[in-house]
């Protein structure tokens, strides 16, 4: 298991279990230095709409083996706890409140 230190100081887990998950699919392939670098230093981090203890975090790949995407790290935070839920490349940013970059 890792931890990461977030962008807003928070420590979020990601688990064995769920990197292996991610990095399963051929598209992430290779991505699992980045899941942990959007954490730190995101492009922009977007609220749930369906869930306010998630938060999107995003970055811009121009190139990736499926074309230009948004890299979307999902995490989820509880009073106690944060961890990553999952991760996948995208063409857009999910509507919601912009959390980041902080204005």
């Amino acid at each position: 298991m890792r931890t990461i230190r977030d962008c807003f100081g928070h420590t979020v887990r990601l688990t064995d279990e769920r990197l292996e998950h991610i990095l399963e699919h051929p598209e992430m392939k290779g991505l699992g230095a980045e899941i942990e670098r959007v954490l730190i230093q995101p492009q922009t981090v977007i609220r749930s709409r369906s869930d306010h203890g998630v938060r999107l975090f995003y970055e811009f790949y121009a190139q990736t083996i499926v074309g230009g995407k948004w890299l979307c790290v999902v995490v989820k935070y509880l009073p106690e706890d944060a961890f990553v839920v999952t991760a996948y490349l995208t063409d857009q940013l999910k509507g919601g409140e912009t959390l980041w970059p902080k204005n």
